[in-house]
């Protein structure tokens, strides 16, 4: 029966012609983007000048680079709110949307809306809210008898950018969740009330359990996104020099390759950023795995 199922040789050839234009496009783009990157991290180009070759100089550098550095503290003290947040907040709200009451797809498409929105109409929008003088949110601190804050300046800013990403991931967190979520037998929660399991009692030991594929799938898309953070805050922390008052990996990358034209360096900055991230992913995966063999 399951012969059947496949395609004869001549179906083959049809198959492998109408997924030419994407497999060559994904060899292409994709692929070929990735070792063209690797490659020009070896080299020395400001798109002008004739390429020369430099070693691993381009590496050896990343240290002394004070905007490389302030990036990569930023970037990870980024990654540990964000990521945890990202996860709590976003089951959290799966929970609550995983009812079948009136009106609940509307809610869930309010909460999904941030992720499909434009990130620079968005970014700007945040800006207003936590601009200093006239800002939104300083406007009802003063109108309650309080000082105005500095939502973007040192002592905050972290947690203002996180806040607002964290804001912008959770539809994504609330979609992975919610399809774990219903993807549940509901046997298993009937057969914990028969034994008399209390409500967290059921979280703990019947939801939790049945959720660690999409905690783990969500953890690594949540930190990938975290190292690759980027749009939001560009928009909140420019300066009008080019710089920003909280520079991240993909920022200095940005800055280095096109606003300084090293080429060479902005590829190697990427290749450090890619392996960080195949490094995360590498043990999140492990991590599930070693689970999966215990349970």
């Amino acid at each position: 029966m399951t012969g059947s199922l496949r395609p004869l040789r001549g179906e083959r050839v049809g198959v492998l012609l109408l997924l030419a234009p994407t497999l060559i496009g994904l060899a292409i783009g994709v692929f070929g983007s990735v070792l063209a990157t690797f490659v020009l991290s070896f080299f020395d180009w400001d798109l002008l000048s004739p390429i020369s070759f430099a070693g691993v100089s381009n590496y050896a550098n990343l240290p002394q680079d004070r905007m490389f550095s302030s990036a990569l503290v930023n970037t990870t003290l980024f990654s540990l709110l964000y990521v945890p947040l990202t996860l709590g907040i976003g089951f959290a709200v799966a929970c609550l949307m995983n009812r079948h009451i009136r009106g609940i797809s509307l809610l869930r498409a309010l909460f999904f809306l941030p992720v499909v929105s434009s990130p620079a109409a968005v970014g700007l929008l945040w800006s207003w809210i936590f601009a200093q003088d006239q800002g939104l949110l300083n406007s009802a601190i003063t109108a309650l008898g309080g000082d105005p804050v500095s939502w973007l300046g040192p002592k905050v800013i972290l947690y203002s950018v996180v806040s607002v990403n964290v804001w912008g991931a959770i539809g994504e967190a609330m979609i992975v969740f919610l399809a774990g979520l219903q993807a549940i037998p509901r046997e298993l929660y009937e057969a914990a009330k028969v034994d008399g399991a209390k409500p967290w009692q059921r979280l703990v030991h019947v939801t939790l359990p049945s959720m660690v594929p999409s905690l783990f799938f969500q953890g690594v898309l949540s930190t990938i996104h975290a190292f690759q953070a980027f749009d939001y805050i560009y928009m909140l922390t420019r300066l009008s020099n080019g710089n920003s008052t909280f520079p991240t990996l993909v920022f200095s990358l940005y800055r280095t390759g096109f606003r300084f034209f090293r080429m060479g360096d902005a590829a190697a900055q990427a290749v450090v950023l890619t392996g960080i991230i195949a490094v995360f992913t590498l043990v999140y995966f492990r991590i599930q795995k070693k689970l999966g063999a215990e349970a």
